[in-house]
């Protein structure tokens, strides 16, 4: 049996717990959050998953050195993530750590000096790598369904940012920004899709819609709610992304497209059930626009109902842990390295920059830091 702490009680803590329970040869060893209202209720949960109830913490620490646990999943606010990280990383047991890794390069740098130090196991949590029509987009970019990859686009037409504790996801300093915070995912996905890393990027975007009226003590949210993004690749494939926040009534929470000379297939993603206007799951669907016979075909991705109920992110975050499982119980490396988690926050934070200066940004020197990062 694998024993798993989990650090972070909120609403993404309890989807790792309802996903663990779905896995084969797996336990809750121990639980932390400072926030007693969240532990009551993970506490609850975990009794109705596993039927019983694990020692829940206040600190962190406590729950790393009460040696319940064989491996960790860090749940927590995003600016958290870098004081747990420095402590979790001297313990040498494997981590997932959910997205985005830290909320700026320096604190991405430090992490990479703490893996070469104690050489800790680190796989950050990119859940859209294991939605299975995202799986099926990439084995069909691979086998070479369309070519040479030349562009890809990435929609989503979304929700607002749900309500936190604290507010703590309102504002750009505890997020890294909406770039870094939600869209890290995508440039993580972009540089899977080309296997190819960015080079510069322009982006374009506001605070339009979203939490205008919001006021939290003296403070106004300041997170973006839509913006473009382009950014080019070594490769010479470029991409793009469109996100809106404030589109709940979309038919598809994202679209992630790959553009060759032979055709584009994109994977069309339904949002969670629980924010559709019936409740209900629908299916996702793979769409294969063909050049050579002018034609476009629709696939549907069915993925099981057991699962799909357990998150809000169409399957993945299951899919995920369950490799995630192998690797612990059988060896192997990280399917999302702890580098790959930091280029997703460099080019993130990028975005974020360019929107604010009005410029493109040229990655290509801050990527090469991340392998010396005080030079």
């Amino acid at each position: 049996m694998v024993r798993y702490g989990i650090i972070g009680l909120g609403m993404m803590g309890h989807e790792h717990l309802r996903n663990i329970a779905l896995l084969d040869g797996a336990v809750i060893g121990a639980l932390s959050d400072p926030n007693a209202d969240m532990r009551d209720s993970a506490l609850a949960l975990t009794n109705t998953l596993f039927g019983s109830q694990p020692p829940c913490f206040e600190d962190h620490r406590e729950l790393i050195a009460s040696g319940l646990c064989d491996v960790f999943v860090v749940v927590s606010p995003n600016h958290t993530h870098h004081a747990i990280m420095a402590d979790l990383m001297i313990c040498g047991l494997p981590v997932l750590c959910e997205k985005p890794i830290g909320i700026s390069q320096d604190e991405c740098a430090d992490m990479l000096d703490w893996q070469k130090e104690s050489g800790t196991t680190v796989w950050v949590a990119m859940e859209y790598r294991y939605m299975p029509p995202v799986q099926r987009l990439l084995d069909d970019v691979n086998g070479g369904r369309i070519g040479k990859i030349v562009q890809v686009s990435i929609r989503e037409h979304r929700f607002p940012f749900l309500e936190k504790v604290g507010a703590w996801n309102r504002f750009n300093a505890n997020t890294g920004g909406t770039l870094v915070e939600k869209c890290c995912h995508f440039f993580d996905l972009m540089r899977l899709i080309t296997q190819s890393n960015p080079v510069r990027l322009f982006a374009s975007g506001g605070v339009d819609v979203n939490h205008l009226d919001e006021r939290y003590g003296s403070q106004t949210p300041d997170i973006v709610d839509n913006a473009f993004v382009i950014v080019d690749f070594e490769n010479g494939t470029r991409a793009m992304l469109d996100l809106c926040m404030f589109d709940e009534a979309s038919n598809w929470q994202e679209i992630v497209s790959a553009s060759g000379p032979m055709g584009t297939i994109s994977a069309c993603i339904p949002g969670p059930s629980r924010f559709s206007v019936d409740g209900k799951e629908r299916t996702a669907e793979i769409h294969f626009s063909d050049r050579a016979t002018k034609t476009e075909t629709h696939e549907l991705i069915e993925v099981d109902h057991a699962i799909l109920a357990a998150g809000d992110h169409h399957g993945s975050t299951f899919y995920q842990h369950q490799r995630f499982q192998k690797m612990v119980m059988e060896g192997g490396e990280p399917e999302v390295s702890l580098r790959d988690g930091a280029i997703a926050v460099i080019v993130g934070a990028a975005a974020e920059e360019s929107i604010q200066t009005g410029v493109a940004i040229d990655l290509r020197h801050r990527i090469r830091e991340l392998s010396d990062p005080h030079k």
